[in-house]
């Protein structure tokens, strides 16, 4: 093994005393200046820990509204489904109508009534009821007037009639019922 080393890597006492005179000799920052430092650093700290507290509670409110609209979607998947069935409805509750006005066999109405009754629970299980407002005062939020009528023994803006029932899947209306609304009769036609 070389143990002759190079003069260049090798270094003398006098070498060390003179760096660490050098080191001395640096400039040191002054008590108001590492004060400034100081400021500024903990200055950037705060503005670091609001940028990332912000952007921590956006990224919640992100990941909340996403997870809303996965539920809404869920919730609602079916809506389109349901309104191309409630047709279906519609035909076999008229079916069972006129079969009660005409001279029917008696187990085939009740076939047609029970299985209007088994379609009714299967949309029921799934969040869908129907909306009969006989009687009932008129919202427009779930009734779609189709005319007004004056009744003498009718409450003024209730439902007289119902053509076709509405439906509620959730708390969403997919079908508004059209219905006729009583209102008041005019002065004119009382006398």
């Amino acid at each position: 093994m070389d143990t002759t080393r190079n003069n260049d890597e090798l270094e003398t006492p006098s070498q060390t005393t003179q760096d660490s005179e050098n080191a001395g000799s640096l400039p040191h920052p002054s008590y108001e200046e590492l004060e400034t430092q100081l400021t500024l650093a903990e200055q950037q700290s705060h503005e670091n820990w609001d940028k990332m507290t912000r952007a921590v509670a956006e990224l919640e409110n992100v990941r909340r509204r996403a997870q809303r609209e996965v539920e809404q979607a869920h919730k609602y998947s079916v809506e389109k489904l349901l309104a191309s069935l409630l047709p279906i409805l519609d035909s076999l509750e008229q079916a069972s109508q006129l079969a009660a006005k005409e001279v029917v066999h008696a187990s085939m109405l009740d076939g047609l009534d029970l299985t209007i009754k088994l379609f009714l629970e299967a949309l029921n299980k799934h969040g869908v009821q129907q909306l009969d407002p006989l009687g009932e005062l008129f919202n427009p939020q779930e009734h779609e007037a189709m005319s007004m009528q004056e009744l003498a023994d009718a409450v003024p803006n209730s439902i007289v009639t119902v053509f076709q029932k509405g439906y509620r899947l959730n708390d969403r209306v997919i079908r508004h019922a059209r219905v006729i609304v009583a209102k008041t009769i005019s002065d004119d036609k009382k006398n």
